[in-house]
């Protein structure tokens, strides 16, 4: 019974449902409906239809197979969206690399301000503050969010592929 009413909610609810937000409509256990929810994933998984649940950290969604994606655009034409710059992109790297992050380690990474393309991604909700750094003046940490995840099609930070550390995590200055 509560894997079918998983599933109706995941069908109302369109965007990604968080595991603790099921839990509370169920008065549940978050590690059950969490169980639950890769269960229902499983069983869409074995099937041969059409849609998928896909996980998001903590967050699930029905979406269409990623096979399917070219008739699904030919049938919707969607409009462009907007690409992230590249400058953009370069950001939203390093914060998904070495998150919690401030924005003074993210400048002397890159070699440049960034300050209105931190406002921008967040913005767009990709990443957003996680705390604050006990340095002096205590910046505002940034990490990545669920929506980052979504936008990429990635289940977690651990699918990231590997980066040659040495390469990318010092002062371009240097």
């Amino acid at each position: 019974m509560i894997k079918s009413a998983l599933e109706s909610m995941l069908f109302v609810w369109g965007d990604p449902l968080e595991a603790k937000a099921a839990a509370k409509v169920f008065e549940a256990d978050e590690e059950y409906i969490m169980g639950c929810l890769k269960e229902l994933q499983d069983d869409y998984e074995g099937r041969s239809g059409g849609i998928v649940i896909q996980r998001f950290g903590s967050s699930f969604q029905l979406c269409t197979r990623e096979e399917n994606r070219d008739f699904i655009e030919k049938l919707c034409n969607p409009v462009k969206e907007r690409k992230l710059s590249k400058s953009a992109l370069e950001v939203l790297a390093v914060i998904a690399y070495k998150q919690p992050v401030t924005r003074g380690e993210i400048e002397s990474i890159r070699g440049v301000r960034c300050t209105y393309v931190l406002e921008g991604l967040q913005q767009k909700g990709l990443i957003e503050e996680v705390g604050r750094s006990e340095a002096i003046g205590r910046p505002v940490l940034y990490g990545t969010t669920d929506l980052f995840l979504r936008h990429f099609g990635i289940e977690s930070l651990s699918e990231l592929p590997d980066i040659e550390t040495d390469e990318f995590m010092t002062d371009k200055n240097e």
